[in-house]
């Protein structure tokens, strides 16, 4: 890892030098009054005032609906147009949070788990991450709580902490020192001490590991109703989160033409595991909830070694019920 500085001053010009090298930058920008990550076209639109996005970036690697191949029929003829991987754009992923960087983790173990994934793994090669600290959290955050920080390093190529009249850029890969090289002489070597008092200052609220713990005895345990009257089961938890990752798969035929999509799901839709014969092995909402929180903090971690999960809160921030899960996980660290 290298460790350097770029003036507050000289980060527009290195943008420009990034942007002009890749076909897209994509980065927050603010809509109204919420802010979301589009493509940019200039350093002036995007938008730095904010804790987090509405929805993760997520879908820059793994978009809400994708198209597996296209087909066309002519009589007992079928031409089949598949992925094209030559047609991903290099792009970079500008001013992620620490908490979307490091979701990139869990969709890594997703995606090449028993299959490996060429659509997914293809963006993942063809986009640098350049993250950037958070300086304030709010009380949805809990970042600390799941392993991570307002200043971790991991999934970035790039670390961006800003100082007064700077940024500290903590160069993770080599990726990241491609970025540095196209404008080298803006950087200079940081030697001015720990950047810790320039990120915010999450508490943990709950120890992860020993929560891993309990919910392994926990399948038929009581709460998993108690936490759940409240949820509509809209799925507004799964789209925004940074590592959600149902999918379906979909038939739009048209004519003689047609297409399959594969379309972002969530295991909270009481349709998710509905069985055509009309059976549903997880029929109440209690049973998907203890899915989601299972699957996020055990599943995931006994199978890929990995958390579902990096604390950003987005899932509370967009829950029309207010259903916080920092507050179920708290709930569940303290039960004896």
């Amino acid at each position: 890892m290298d460790t350097l500085y770029i003036k507050k001053s000289d980060i527009p010009s290195w943008w420009n030098a990034i942007k002009a090298a890749h076909d897209h930058v994509v980065a927050p920008v603010r809509k109204d009054k919420v802010v979301e990550f589009a493509r940019v076209e200039s350093y002036e639109q995007v938008a730095t005032d904010y804790i987090q996005t509405t929805r993760s970036a997520k879908e820059v690697l793994f978009p809400r609906t994708e198209r597996l191949f296209s087909y066309k029929k002519n009589g007992r003829d079928i031409e089949v147009q598949d992925f094209d991987p030559e047609s991903v754009p290099s792009q970079v992923l500008w001013h992620v949070r620490p908490c979307d960087a490091a979701s990139l983790f869990p969709l890594d173990a997703v995606f090449n788990w028993d299959y490996k994934d060429v659509m997914y793994n293809t963006r993942r090669e063809r986009t640098a991450i350049v993250a950037t600290s958070c300086a304030t959290a709010d009380e949805y955050c809990f970042c600390t709580s799941v392993g991570g920080g307002a200043g971790d390093t991991r999934g970035s190529d790039i670390l961006l902490t800003y100082t007064a009249d700077g940024a500290i850029a903590e160069v993770m890969t080599e990726k990241g020192k491609s970025l540095v090289a196209l404008s080298q002489n803006l950087f200079t070597e940081y030697t001015a001490g720990d950047k810790d008092k320039y990120v915010a200052d999450v508490p943990r609220v709950f120890d992860v590991e020993k929560l891993k713990e309990k919910m392994h005895g926990m399948f038929d345990s009581q709460v998993w109703k108690e936490q759940s009257e409240r949820c509509l089961g809209c799925g507004a938890c799964a789209y925004v989160c940074p590592t959600c990752s149902c999918f379906d798969i979909q038939e739009n035929p048209k004519g003689s033409c047609g297409e399959r999509l594969r379309c972002w799901d969530s295991c909270g839709f009481a349709q998710f595991t509905l069985h055509t014969s009309g059976h549903n092995p997880r029929s109440t909402q209690a049973s998907r909830w203890r899915q989601r929180l299972m699957h996020k903090f055990s599943y995931i971690p006994q199978r890929q070694d990995s958390l579902g999960c990096t604390g950003c809160g987005r899932c509370s921030r967009a829950c029309p019920v207010d259903m916080n899960i920092k507050e179920h996980l708290s709930s569940i660290d303290k039960i004896q």
